[in-house]
């Protein structure tokens, strides 16, 4: 775990959230939030919800009261006395809220077992019972209880964060004419400016309590802040939701005997960097002549690291030009107001051309010969993934509840490479389609064996696997994609999801009438097909692609927390 070592370019309580943000999406795709933001989340799940409110509230109200006699400036105990004010209002008015939210208070409703389970750690927090640390009672200097207040605060404030974050995500997505929304008063309660002002002032304090902590004390309130968020996620994922649900995807909408087929790109998919430029830096890195015994060079001897960074420099710059050349040819037609798949697929024949003009310049200008394969699969082993690619790529292999088949669909010049960055633990499973290089004992020739350079080729790649799954099973295919290459197959999938923040790809789409549909939106209005019997499944060559800006999106809906 990384730590956080400091405060002084920003808040501590900022850049935890920053940090571990990504389970709040865990918390935002669970089936009890898309319901809910579909307003058709089924009133005894909500009921059952907020009736754990009242012990949840208390808790807040008591860890408020024992950091309040921890803290030791008189500015800081009037804050917290104020939050404390607040959580004791809220507590007397409760029955008050939920009616004014249309539901009668339910009497009685048994406290659920994570929500104790958050309400036991929050409290042995604020008594000083944190792991390696002292009970306040013995602690001797002021100091040392401030330093226990910190840690209390320092495990509430993700919980206040995450209601505001994920309430505004939810206000962000419905119709504001739409009156008859059953859970928007709810949801206009955590967006609202008092709300917000309680969460800020709850993570200022951290701020201001953490100011002279060490190291050790900051790692501290880093695991507490993380534990609660988990705590918090667990806990909403465990929401007793009876009815039909359209997330995870992997448990509701695949039965058991049917097959998940999962399609992905590499390049800037899967990885941070595009793995021609990282192909191109092995070479440059790794160069040294091959001579031959008798001193002279062997045919596949290699440029020097200058030549081959200043060839490449040539070849980088005149492929960039003239993609952009070639994309702007494409979009510069006639915009169509329909999706037309057909128009797309015959604009994108001026790409296959590009892009195998491209390829070819490669093995004409040498750069790739010469290149090591031992060295090629070393440099993919240490290859650095986007956050979440393969923790989500490890659980959807492992997963004993349904069968899948995970298959990466890539431009890349070599196939050793994919095949490397996915060789530890399950994922050598995962089965790749690209090009590959050419090899005399095991030194590359500099030649490209040509499996994939265009999107046709990939779709024809796509194609070819899906038919041979349907032969076996019934499949839903889903295709996880950000380049132009990828447009063809992220339509033909049951399933496109667009990763990424390609400005070409989004553009050209919109020229033939792609809808761009960010994913947990998408996902609230399929939830409310299926309540109101509208939902007819997930078709291919519905012109609606699915946008998320993180690995985490893609995991939790598939596959849940």
């Amino acid at each position: 775990m990384g730590t956080v070592r400091g405060v002084e370019e920003g808040g501590i309580a900022r850049k935890l959230w920053i940090k571990f943000k990504s389970h709040s999406v865990f918390a935002k795709y669970t089936p009890f939030f898309v319901c809910l933001a579909s307003g058709h989340l089924n009133s005894d799940t909500f009921l059952h919800f907020i009736s754990q409110d009242i012990p949840f509230l208390d808790a807040f109200f008591r860890a408020y009261e024992l950091a309040e006699e921890c803290a030791d400036d008189e500015d800081d105990k009037s804050a917290i006395r104020e939050l404390r004010k607040r959580v004791e209002d809220r507590l007397k008015k409760q029955d008050t809220f939920v009616r004014q939210w249309g539901f009668e208070p339910l009497k009685e409703c048994p406290f659920s077992n994570l929500r104790v389970k958050f309400t036991d750690f929050l409290m042995a927090t604020a008594a000083g019972k944190v792991e390696g640390e002292k009970v306040p009672g013995k602690i001797a200097t002021p100091f040392e209880k401030t330093k226990v207040a910190a840690y209390t605060l320092g495990a509430i404030s993700p919980c206040m964060r995450l209601f505001s974050f994920i309430s505004k995500e939810i206000q962000a997505i419905l119709d504001p004419s739409e009156g008859s929304h059953v859970y928007k008063k709810w949801i206009d309660t955590y967006c609202s400016e008092e709300f917000e002002e309680a969460a800020s002032q709850t993570e200022d304090l951290v701020d201001r309590l953490s100011i002279s902590l060490t190291g050790e004390e900051l790692e501290v309130i880093e695991k507490l802040y993380h534990q609660a968020l988990k705590l918090e996620v667990d806990f909403f994922s465990a929401q007793p939701v009876v009815q039909k649900t359209i997330v995870p995807l992997s448990s509701v909408q695949v039965p058991i005997e049917d097959r998940l087929t999962i399609f992905c790109d590499f390049d800037l998919a899967c990885t941070t960097v595009d793995s021609s430029a990282f192909l191109a830096e092995i070479a440059i890195v790794t160069a040294t002549k091959i001579d031959a015994a008798d001193g002279s060079e062997t045919r596949l001897s290699r440029m020097s690291s200058a030549e081959l960074r200043s060839t490449w420099g040539v070849i980088s710059n005149q492929y960039t030009d003239e993609y952009e050349s070639c994309i702007e040819s494409v979009v510069s037609g006639e915009t169509v107001a329909e999706f037309n798949y057909e128009s797309l697929h015959k604009a994108l024949e001026q790409l296959a051309d590009f892009e195998k003009n491209a390829n070819l310049r490669v093995v004409q200008s040498g750069v790739l010969k010469g290149l090591c394969m031992e060295d090629i699969r070393r440099a993919g082993q240490s290859l650095v993934l986007q956050d979440g690619c393969r923790g989500f790529f490890e659980k959807i292999v492992k997963s004993e509840n349904f069968v899948t088949d995970v298959h990466v669909l890539s431009y890349c010049w070599c196939g050793d490479l994919i095949r490397s960055a996915f060789s530890s633990g399950d994922l050598n499973v995962l089965k790749v389609h690209s090009n590959e290089l050419a090899y005399q004992e095991s030194i590359s020739t500099g030649e490209i064996v040509k499996k994939v350079e265009s999107p046709m080729e990939k779709l024809q790649a796509f194609n070819n696997i899906v038919k041979d799954s349907h032969s076996r099973d019934k499949c839903l295919t889903i295709y996880i994609g950000g380049s132009v290459g990828d447009l063809l197959c992220l339509l033909e999938a049951d399933i496109g999801i667009v990763i990424g923040s390609s400005s070409s790809l989004r553009r050209l789409g919109g020229c033939f009438g792609i809808s761009f549909v960010p994913l947990f939106s998408g996902l609230v209005e399929k939830q409310r097909e299926i309540c109101e019997g509208r939902f007819s499944g997930w078709k291919g060559r519905s012109g609606i692609l699915y946008t998320v800006s993180s690995w985490a999106e893609i995991h939790a809906f598939l596959l849940g927390s």
